[in-house]
């Protein structure tokens, strides 16, 4: 039986993929640009779009276990609700969701709350699912890598809680885990949550003084008013979209993103290795 990743093209869902791959693992991948599927050899790409009923139920002929990545927009609910609905549909009960840290407490962070809210129908709906809440992603830093090196301030607002950013890389290898253990069991098994965390719970003053280390000058922390984040974000994408960053850069310096007890033990356990660090990513941007 076939794999069915959704959400394949992204920084997460290519490295799912390519896990899959090594696995040995038949895979399909639904994507509305083809050209981006730039993927191994073996690997089938169906052209589609979540909201074209027609061509999501084809692709899941012949598919046992769906990963679903559902990009930030302003349907984002829809497509996840319909998805789902097609999955059962289909008789597709085994299912590994990208969700988000602590989904169900930040009631009004839009992705968050639509996170959520598909979790809440896999398990009401009697899906066999790992849900995965990863934290904020290291990989982000690509977007303010600019700004660091040329004006020497980290400008996200991530606060003095702490934010235990994690790697794509570990979050798809996860993903993938539990995708062959869920593909591959003989019947369903039950649901569980799994929190992806990174190895270090950083601050902002802390991520700038990490720069400060690899540049070999000054960086430094931009504060914690969402303001300016709001209105640069607001240049290169929809002003809904930066606004909702906002509202989740407010979430970070009111409540932060701290593992719980077990977290990183048990993450480290199921990959078999330590998790990358935030200064792996950072020194690798700045040689770039």
């Amino acid at each position: 039986m076939t794999i069915l990743v959704i959400g394949a093209t992204g920084r997460v869902g290519r490295h799912v993929v390519d896990q899959l791959v090594q696995r040995e693992a038949a895979v399909r991948v639904l994507t509305r640009d083809p050209a981006k599927a730039d993927f191994f050899a073996g690997v089938e790409v169906v052209q589609g779009d979540l909201l074209d009923v027609d061509t999501v139920r084809s692709a899941f002929t012949g598919v046992r276990t769906l990963f679903l990545l559902n990009a930030v927009t302003g349907d984002e609910f829809t497509q996840a609700i319909i998805t789902l609905n097609l999955a059962r549909e289909a008789g597709v009960t085994r299912v590994v969701y990208l969700s988000v840290f602590e989904a169900d407490r930040a009631v009004n962070v839009p992705h968050f709350a639509v996170k959520y809210g598909a979790e809440r129908m896999l398990e009401a709906m009697g899906f066999s699912a790992t849900i995965l809440r990863p934290t904020y992603f290291i990989d982000n830093e690509v977007m303010v890598k600019d700004v660091i090196v040329t004006h020497g301030v980290y400008p996200m607002p991530i606060g003095g809680k702490g934010v235990a950013m994690v790697d794509a890389r570990d979050i798809a290898e996860v993903a993938a885990i539990e995708l062959i253990r869920r593909d591959t069991a003989e019947a369903a098994l039950p649901s569980e949550t799994i929190n992806l965390v990174g190895p270090d719970t950083l601050t902002g003053e802390a991520v700038a003084a990490i720069w400060s280390e690899v540049l070999g000058r000054p960086v430094a922390y931009g504060g914690d008013d969402p303001s300016g984040f709001e209105a640069n974000m607001a240049t290169f994408m929809p002003k809904w979209t930066a606004y909702e960053m906002r509202l989740m850069a407010e979430r970070y310096v009111s409540d932060g993103m701290i593992p719980l007890d077990g977290d990183r033990a048990r993450l480290t356990a199921l990959l078999g290795r330590p998790l990358h660090d935030y200064r792996e990513t950072a020194t690798a941007l700045a040689q770039a």
